[in-house]
């Protein structure tokens, strides 16, 4: 019971926008881990890559709704996007790339989601 009221309390507490980076936060930090792994710890790279694409592919199925009041421009980048990490994780997998250019997606989408540093609004 306790451990649902923890839950209840950390949902209210938190807005969409910082469930986002937390949860980016997770999957970026399993994809990190994932390619320190060795090739033949193939569940352990995959439960990864599983996980990025099943975030991706939420997101771009949310991106495809048409009540979503997203901008039509940035749907339709996040779709590409999706697009993207679903044949790059595939390569991953073959053994034909590496994890960088995932992890590096989804830092640059937490950097957007964490907004901008402190002193931005004083150089804009």
């Amino acid at each position: 019971m306790s451990l649902q009221a923890y839950k209840t309390a950390a949902a209210r507490a938190e807005t969409p926008r910082e469930m986002e980076y937390r949860l980016f936060g997770q999957v970026t930090r399993a994809l990190m881990h994932a390619s320190t792994l060795e090739s033949s710890e193939i569940a352990a790279r995959i439960d990864a890559l599983d996980w990025n694409r099943r975030l991706w592919s939420a997101l771009a199925t949310d991106c495809s709704d048409p009540d979503n009041a997203m901008v039509p421009a940035l749907k339709a980048q996040i779709i590409s996007i999706s697009l993207f990490v679903s044949r790059h994780s595939s390569a991953i997998m073959r053994g034909e790339d590496d994890f960088e250019a995932l992890i590096d997606i989804n830092k640059m989408v937490m950097q957007g989601l964490a907004g901008p540093g402190p002193g931005a609004q004083q150089a804009a």
